[in-house]
């Protein structure tokens, strides 16, 4: 182990010197060397014809599967032209000429070129989000730049990006600042640059022999400086993935030379072996978060997509798998697209070419059924599907009901519908294989979109590193719609700059879910509260009315006795919640709903705060109960506007059932 540990950091400290001697050697004759071409023009033409995941798209095409989609595409290529950019909660801001690739413009915190392993980036000492240097770097708002240029042939566009590209490599050279620090934000340049290449390579802009050689230099060094820092670790996420991916792209974007092909056979067998292990067998990624599982869901579906484009063999069971990733999409997904704020959230996406809002995954389904014919459930916008495998693979598909409540043992989630009713459910372990990672302390959180309005929600995320106390505060048990005892988190967090860390404390216990008396009744506890003297032990029963729209939530505490409990109720945005004295009403969507709570709680009306995107935050209602010693259930009910005492009996009765 010593010598290993002696051996790595020699390597490391050679490499400093090694790398950028390496990308300074190659030169036009070490590249096509490398490629094995005979020169700069025929290795271009050659990568030209290779088939890629760009398809034959016209203004017309797309405006009958996508309405409106070209006009989404044509504005942003203009933004993308000027340089108004909005991300990551920065606000609007332009992009100067040349652009500060090293800067936090929220904070104007500026990280030094530097060999990137030297580099600090998350200073949790002072106010700074390397996130949003990576975001700019990661060149995905160019992509509606090649957009528009296949849809009107403007030259325009391809300058536009041709000019921002010729700056970001003279800026950023191989492994030379902050924007190498993460291989993983390397590898989903590949996918941007190569996207680029195949959308912008005939243009006429692009035909300069002094910029052809600077791309293909940076894509290679792109594919070699991932493959060389491959992030493996114990328990693998999505970083690895998205360095497989990128390698992947990297080896069969240039098809030909033995770093390439070396690359796409090690990224794909990692791929390979990284699915089975981190998507559970009924679909679930095991970080615990809809964010996460549909950027996860991209790494793993978009190389196999290129292989196929390619010729290339794609395992069943790995289709198979990738559409259990697509039937809990379905599963998740609102009546309105909308995704449950669950866990993490980044807005992380891989190779983003369609416009349905940031939320609705749906797309994803979608793609595998125009693919190979998934059969999973269909609805939603469908330019994704039109951008990657082309409008008529788009237009042939056929919307496809979702499944009613469903159960997900393996991943540790349940979801209840009924109609415009849609409950989501966490009763799985802590995310990362129970190190934490993008999972927050959520176990048994609700959240609740009744008549088809968003009514309860989980918090989101807001940001990572930029601030570790409101990092912290959107994982806590109390920003989730979930049990408190005595103040206790679910699970311990750990030290205070382990910002991904969570002990393993709340595990699941007896998840289940059934179908009776017109009601879907999830069932489920956990071990979050064993390590308290004495310990507690708690389990909630969600009850779904399949006609009704009414929610009924009880949670029943064993060995609470004399300790303080908390549960708190966190309103969707927009919601507005009136207090009474044993009941309250909530105003949302329009409509008017009531909610009754068991006598021996007390409710309060509180603050908490939502974030709908990363490094966005607001202020939202939020109803408290608390209770005292008191070991009698808390038994709370949701529904349309009714007399409190009908409702009360309703929650009663029902409680009761045998279900």
């Amino acid at each position: 182990m010593v010598l290993r540990r002696a051996w790595t950091e020699a390597t490391v400290r050679a490499e400093r010197v090694r790398g950028p001697a390496r990308a300074r050697a190659l030169d036009e004759r070490a590249l096509l060397r490398a490629l094995g071409d005979d020169s700069l023009e025929s290795c271009w033409d050659r990568l030209r014809r290779r088939s890629f995941l760009k398809a034959e798209v016209s203004s017309e095409d797309l405006a009958h599967v996508a309405p409106g989609e070209r006009e989404r595409v044509l504005a942003a290529a203009e933004r993308a032209a000027s340089r108004d950019l909005d991300l990551l909660g920065t606000g609007p801001f332009r992009l100067g000429r040349p652009a500060d690739w090293h800067t936090d413009v929220k904070t104007a915190t500026t990280w030094p070129p530097a060999w990137w392993r030297d580099i600090e980036y998350a200073q949790l000492d002072r106010p700074s989000d390397v996130k949003v240097p990576w975001e700019i770097s990661r060149l995905q708002w160019l992509l509606p730049a090649g957009q528009a240029y296949l849809l009107d042939g403007d030259e325009r566009h391809a300058h536009t990006v041709l000019e921002t590209l010729d700056e970001w490599i003279e800026a950023n050279p191989y492994g030379e600042s902050v924007n190498w620090v993460s291989p993983m934000e390397a590898a989903i340049r590949i996918l941007s640059l190569t996207w680029l290449f195949h959308a912008l390579a005939a243009s006429d802009a692009w035909q300069d022999g002094g910029f052809r050689l600077r791309f293909l230099r940076t894509v290679y060094l792109h594919g070699d400086f991932v493959a060389r820092n491959l992030e493996r670790s114990d328990v693998n996420g999505n970083h690895l993935d998205a360095d497989a991916a990128g390698i992947v792209f990297a080896g069969l974007f240039f098809g030909s030379g033995r770093g390439p092909a070396r690359w796409a056979k090690l990224g794909w067998s990692l791929l390979l072996a990284e699915l089975p292990r981190q998507v559970t067998p009924d679909g679930v990624d095991f970080e615990m978060s809809t964010a996460y599982h549909r950027f996860v869901t991209e790494l793993f579906l978009l190389p196999a997509l290129l292989r196929r484009r390619q010729g290339l063999s794609v395992p069943q069971w790995y289709l198979q798998r990738l559409e259990a990733m697509a039937r809990f999409v379905a599963a998740y997904a609102r009546p309105d697209g909308s995704s449950p704020a669950w866990g993490d959230a980044d807005d992380a996406r891989a190779l983003p070419l369609g416009g349905q809002p940031l939320g609705d995954h749906r797309y994803l389904g979608a793609t595998m059924a125009a693919a190979w014919g998934a059969a999973v459930p269909l609805s939603g916008p469908r330019s994704e599907v039109a951008w990657l495998l082309g409008p008529a693979a788009a237009e042939a598909l056929e919307d496809r009901p979702p499944a009613g409540s469903e159960l997900f043992p393996d991943g540790g989630c349940a979801v209840l519908r009924a109609g415009d009713d849609h409950v989501f459910v966490d009763c799985g372990p802590v995310g990362l294989a129970g190190r934490g990672g993008h999972g927050h302390n959520d176990i048994t959180s609700v959240d609740a979109t009744l008549a088809g309005v968003p009514l309860l929600v989980d918090p989101g995320s807001y940001v990572y590193t930029a601030s570790p106390e409101w990092r912290n505060r959107f994982r806590s048990t109390a920003a989730h719609n979930a049990v408190q005892v005595d103040g206790h988190e679910l699970n311990r967090f750990g030290a205070a700059a382990h910002l991904w860390s969570l002990r393993d404390d709340a595990r699941p216990v007896g998840a289940s879910l059934v179908e009776r008396n017109g009601l879907n009744v999830f069932r489920g506890g956990h071990t979050g509260y064993e390590l308290l003297h004495p310990p507690v032990w708690v389990s909630r029963k969600v009850a779904l009315e399949t006609r009704s729209h009414r929610l009924l939530v009880v949670d029943e505490l064993t060995g609470v006795g004399g300790r303080s409990t908390r549960t708190r109720w966190h309103l969707a945005p927009g919601a507005r919640l009136t207090l009474g004295r044993q009941d309250a009403e909530i105003e949302a969507g329009g409509l008017r709903f009531t909610v009754v709570w068991s006598n021996a709680w007390q409710g309060a009306a509180v603050r908490s705060w939502f974030s709908p995107s990363y490094g966005i935050r607001t202020e939202v209602d939020c109803l408290e109960l608390t209770g005292s010693g008191s070991v009698d259930p808390l038994v709370c009910a949701f529904g349309p506007r009714a007399d409190p005492a009908e409702l009360r009996s309703w929650a009663e009765e029902t409680r009761r059932l045998p279900v």
